[in-house]
């Protein structure tokens, strides 16, 4: 039985049901693979740095 779940993105704020969960936080497949793929030089590059720090964030909340 799949789980069909949805769940919103950290990053890209949309509703997914593919992707991974670090802290218990979600980020969906499409912007997992463009976070790997970027790089460092671009400026989405911060964009996702900015992002993912909210992950830390809540967790120390």
């Amino acid at each position: 039985m799949e789980d069909h779940t949805e769940h919103v993105c950290i990053i890209c704020g949309q509703g997914k049901e593919e992707g991974i969960s670090i802290l218990s936080q979600f980020i969906c497949e499409a912007c997992e693979s463009e976070m790997v793929q970027t790089d460092a030089e671009e400026a989405k590059y911060h964009y996702f740095i900015h992002q993912m720090k909210r992950i830390s964030l809540q967790v120390n909340v």
